[in-house]
């Protein structure tokens, strides 16, 4: 079977090299049938590539060829993207995609046209790269009520947190090295502050409780304010400092979906997870807890996530898979800050006694190095408005959510 790829860069290169160094594996699961690239998108030159006859900057090639069945969009961003892959469904053809942008904001619309055109639109390496998440979610956890989902989504800002928990080193050190090694980009504002998770939350939130999920939805919080004393104070309760997207069930009109720093005590299966690693736990009301875990990200763990994706489509050519989700509404995810009860870290100016005169029960923390005008503790359950009340006349230096999970 012939198919394209649009978009040439790590991920899109790593889709050709897989299709390739793996025939044999790919036609046992598609009946024997072999992928062949037949078309390669890209608007810049590759001299020398071995490639380079598969070569095309006109997408009309790739549209009017009626032998490509199956098409990977490995280009990111929402347009020309999105665009194409419009066009490309509206002609039968089934279009997979690690573009996690493109998925959180226009989801809803290209699974509508897949299904109107007989055509399938997947997307299993867009949330959690190489790591399958989204055919268990929407297949093997079929017949549980999802209660919530809580995860790692982002590389680079778990490498920063976790040297900065296990090598003390600061924030800017620490995203400095992560450039160093490219897993941050030149300009890290998407990871650091949340909004790469932040789109993984929408995908998964919509394909968990079968509402789309828009990201000007999902409040997002970065890790840029997290100090090596924050890290520290949460040692000494055995917790480490995640940037978790979290999302929970309320009732069928409503959910919680958001995007924070999170104290994850030692003992949860998200605690281990250091470096670039990626893990996302679901919560379903028959199966309990279940850990998915692998590379988030990188060439060939997203490629081989992508051809499993073209693999799927070359054994549905003849009819759709049921998979999607439907419209979502303004009101849809509420303010967790309203309605959500949790523990809270907080780190202030002030005395202990004028911490215990506003909560009720709070357990203190202690570092080496603490000023003597310096209090942290965690809080009992409460929502965060209710916090914030109590916090009222403090003078707080950070608040960090405590999870569940």
């Amino acid at each position: 079977m012939k198919v394209a790829v649009m978009g040439y860069g790590t991920v899109g290169s790593g889709v050709v090299e897989v299709i390739e160094s793996h025939k044999s594996v790919i036609s046992k699961h598609t009946g024997g049938e072999a992928l062949e690239v037949s078309h390669i998108l890209d608007l810049r030159d590759f001299p020398g590539d071995s490639h380079e006859k598969l070569f095309t900057k006109d997408f009309n090639d790739i549209l009017n060829d009626p032998e490509v069945k199956v098409v990977a969009e490995t280009m990111g961003g929402v347009n020309p993207a999105f665009d194409f892959t419009m066009k490309l469904l509206k002609a039968g053809k089934s279009v997979v995609t690690s573009n996690k942008e493109l998925v959180a904001q226009k989801g809803l619309e290209l699974l509508s046209t897949a299904e109107e055109n007989g055509a399938n639109y997947l997307f299993e390496a867009s949330v959690g790269g190489g790591i399958p998440i989204i055919r268990p979610m929407s297949q093997c956890l079929a017949a549980n009520n999802i209660e919530g989902v809580a995860g790692i989504l982002n590389g680079t800002t778990n490498f920063i947190l976790t040297k900065m928990i296990e090598d003390g080193m600061t924030f800017e050190d620490a995203l400095k090295l992560a450039q160093d090694n490219g897993y941050a980009e030149k300009d890290p504002t998407a990871d650091v502050e949340g909004f790469d998770a932040c789109r993984k939350v929408c995908i998964l939130a919509s394909l968990a409780f079968g509402k789309h999920v828009y990201p000007n939805q999902v409040e997002t919080e970065g890790i840029s304010n997290i100090t090596l004393e924050d890290v520290s104070y949460i040692s000494s309760v055995n917790g480490v400092i995640k940037l978790l997207g979290q999302i929970k069930y309320i009732n069928d009109d409503e959910i919680a979906a958001f995007v924070s720093p999170a104290v994850v005590f030692n003992g949860s299966q998200l605690a281990s997870v250091n470096g670039v690693f990626n893990a996302i736990l679901v919560r379903g009301d028959a199966v309990g807890d279940v850990c998915f875990y692998g590379q988030g990200a990188g060439k060939l763990p997203t490629a081989s996530a992508v051809v499993a994706d073209m693999v799927d489509c070359a054994k549905h050519t003849d009819r759709r898979k049921i998979f999607g989700w439907g419209a979502g509404a303004e009101n849809y995810v509420v303010d967790h800050k309203a309605v959500l009860e949790m523990p809270f870290y907080v780190r202030t100016k002030g005395t202990e006694s004028k911490v215990k005169a506003v909560f009720n029960d709070v357990k203190f923390l202690n570092r080496i190095g603490q000023p003597s005008d310096e209090v942290a503790f965690i809080t009992d359950s409460m929502t965060e408005n209710e916090l914030s009340a109590k916090l009222a006349d403090f003078n707080v230096i950070n608040t960090i959510k405590v999870t569940n999970y």
